[in-house]
């Protein structure tokens, strides 16, 4: 489907107006990957936005930290009690092995698979 002057002044028209390429494609009958190369083959960048889109950049205020003063003030009362946790449980220490036990125990474990 190739693209005639008709269609050619609408997408430039609707494309100066901010409508997206997907609207422009469904309301040309093409579809949007089509009228995005349209769009750079005739020089529009994909990413257009609309010349009265200037955002307003504001800055963000930055928190004070508090003052050390506030922090001195004494507490009335407790907001929150604290969490008692229960002591960890020690581990106990692994039995060590002589050459003698291992090889026993990997005979034993042969001897029992067969």
């Amino acid at each position: 489907m190739s693209w005639d002057a008709k269609d050619v002044a609408l997408l430039k028209e609707l494309w100066a107006a901010g409508h997206s390429a997907g609207q422009i494609a469904s309301r040309l009958g093409y579809s949007r990957n089509a009228v995005s190369a349209k769009l750079k083959r005739l020089g529009h960048k994909r990413g257009h936005k609309p010349p009265t889109a200037n955002p307003k950049i504001v800055a963000v205020r930055t928190r004070r930290p508090a003052s050390a003063a506030a922090c001195a003030q004494p507490v009335d009362r407790v907001v929150s009690k604290p969490k008692v946790s229960k002591p960890k449980p020690v581990a106990t220490p692994t039995k060590e092995f002589t050459k003698r036990e291992l090889y026993a125990m990997l005979a034993n474990a042969v001897r029992n698979t067969g």
